[in-house]
This record gives structure tokens, sequence and C-alpha cells, in this order.
């Protein structure tokens, strides 16, 4: 009876075994494909940030062509019919205001560019001094648009508190952009999931931060989302492990993160939550 207990054991061991090879094969493949559209996303990103400059110049030269305008219309209102004054100003202000909103737009949209060829620069493990302020607000942009754009049911209410003293910070731009796009897509997607269910009197709420403290910088991002179980949290930063339904998540990006700011960065990174009310992550990293 115990040999055939333990037989029995040991064909489970094998089956679960190959199932955790299948699954750690399958999210390998996963991550090559990811690193292929990271590139093809680069590319992307570099075509169109020249067109996109020539919007974004053009726009802020031609309001300027607007201004010049409306001062010559103003030296000869005196010789002109008034109504054919006041119906060439309100031409002249319909196209200010849509010339702001292309400037506007374009700036956002160069906002976005800039965060992808952020996140697609660099050497792996080259370190450079970066502008974590900036970096964090430009990753904040790429998801939140990113978002809005596959679907348009989703909204969140973005606040931030960067402190002007965290400066420049040695890291490797393109690993510690890793851990912001999973961060904040985490954050996004916890507050996505809550809105589905709660009353229309939930404001989803992402908020980011930084922190100058002595010879380390502290980022947290927070969201008002769902939150995680107590039981839970000691295993979100394992790999594979996910709360994510099936095809929603690889369950690697929290352990990537983990990887990236403990090994790579001599850093850390741990969470603050309370299940049903919010989830703040923290990263600490060498200054």
């Amino acid at each position: 009876m115990i040999r055939e207990h333990n037989g029995s054991k040991n064909s489970f061991d094998k089956g679960e075994t190959e199932d955790q090879l299948k699954e750690a094969r399958k999210q390998l493949e996963e991550c090559e494909k990811m690193a292929t559209l990271g590139q093809l996303t680069a590319g992307i990103a570099h075509e169109i940030k020249n067109p996109l400059n020539f919007i974004k110049n053009f726009s802020e030269l031609t309001l300027e062509l607007i201004q010049e305008l409306n001062l010559e219309m103003e030296k000869l209102s005196s010789s002109l019919d008034p109504k054919s004054v006041e119906y060439l100003k309100g031409i002249l202000a319909d196209m200010n205001g849509n010339l702001m909103k292309i400037s506007e737009h374009g700036k956002r949209a160069d906002s976005i560019i800039r965060g992808m060829l952020l996140y697609s620069h660099g050497k792996s493990g080259e370190r450079v001094s970066t502008d974590i302020n900036a970096m964090l607000a430009e990753f904040v942009s790429l998801v939140y648009h990113g978002l809005r754009a596959s679907d348009n049911t989703f909204n969140v209410k973005i606040e931030h508190d960067y402190d002007p003293a965290v400066g420049m910070v040695r890291v490797v731009p393109q690993d510690i952009g890793r851990v912001f796009l999973n961060l904040i897509s985490n954050a996004c997607y916890s507050t996505h999931q809550k809105k589905k269910s709660s009353p229309a009197s939930y404001t989803p709420i992402l908020k980011t931060s930084t922190r100058k403290l002595g010879d380390r910088v502290e980022i947290r991002i927070r969201d008002n989302g769902n939150g995680i179980p107590p039981s839970l949290t000691e295993k979100i930063f394992q790999p594979f492990f996910t709360t994510k339904p099936t095809g929603s998540g690889t369950g690697l990006g929290l352990s990537i993160s983990f990887d990236i700011v403990v090994n790579q960065h001599h850093g850390e990174i741990r969470i603050e939550t309370a299940e049903g009310e919010f989830a703040e992550f923290i990263v600490l990293l060498p200054n």
C-alpha cells in the first residue's frame, strides 16, 4: 500500500513538473514576442516622431502668425466695415482655438512617443543618469493613453507629487522603465476592474509620487482599486503568480520588477495594501 502511494505521488510530481515546464516555455515565448514587439514599437515611434515634430512646430508658428494678424486687424479696423471686422475676428478666433488644440494634442502624442522610445532605448545593463520624475511622468502618460486607445471605457484620475530634489539617478532606464510600466499598468487594471462593479460615485485614482530620502530615492505608485488580500501579499513577487484571469496576465511582471529593483539596482520594493481599498507599491533606489 505504501509503495502504491509513493508511486502515485511520483507520477503526480512528474506530471506537475511537466506542466510547469510547459507553462515556463509558454511564458518565455511570450517574453520573446514582447521583446520583438518592443523593437517594432521603437521603429514605429521613430517614424512617427518626425512628422509629429512638423505638426507641433508649424502649429506653434501659425499661432504666432494669427497673433500678428490680429494686431494688424486692430490697426486697420477703423478703415474697414465693422461687420467685416467682427466676422474676420471670429474666423481668427476659431483658427486660434483649433491650432491650440492641435498643438496640445501634438504635445501629448510627443509625450507618448518619448515614453515609447525611453522604454526601448539603451543597451542592457548600461546605467545612465536619468531624470526619475520625468521618466515616471512619461510612463504614466504612456500607459494611460495606451489603455484609452484600446478601451474607451477606461478612465482614471491622475494625481502626482514629484520631489524636485530627486534629480538625476543612475539607473538602467529601459529596465526601470519596465518596472514603472508594470506597476502603473497593474494599478490602472485594478481601478478599471473595480469601476466595473462599483457605484457611479467611485472615482478611479492613480497617484504617483517621488521623494528624496538621504542617499535613496523613493517612488510610490498607488491606486484605489481592489487591493490585495493579506493571504496573497507574500506571493505577488513569485514568478508566474497572478490574480488576473487566464489570458490577462503572464504572472511575470512583478517578479521581473523585483529582480530589476532588488538584484540589479540593489534597491527595495514592497507593497502596502488594504483589500477592497487600495494598493501602493514603494520602490527605493540608491541615489
